[in-house]
């Protein structure tokens, strides 16, 4: 993949409207962002990559609490990235 066909930054949004960005939320935006450049940069690129919390409690506590921990989503591929991801992992595995 080429500088000209490279997609531009993913943007940096908290999870969920409304909720307030945690330490946990920003360490997880942050991992995401040096994985999609990692890839980026092996020539692989995942079409969605977000990060995800926790559902809210529904059992009546305030929902608007920090979340507890924070998840990237690495999302969906087609059958060629999935090979691409593949073999990127196994030619650093291999070093």
């Amino acid at each position: 993949m080429t500088s000209s066909q490279q997609k531009p930054p993913l943007p940096r949004r908290t999870p969920r409207a409304g909720r307030p960005a945690t330490a946990k939320v920003e360490e997880a935006v942050a991992a995401r962002d040096d994985l999609a450049a990692a890839l980026s940069g092996a020539g692989v690129q995942l079409p969605m990559m977000d990060v995800r919390t926790p559902w809210p409690d529904t059992d009546g506590e305030d929902s608007s609490r920090p979340a507890r921990y924070a998840l990237v989503h690495l999302g969906v591929c087609s059958a060629p990235v999935a090979h691409a991801l593949a073999a990127v992992i196994r030619k650093g595995a291999a070093r």
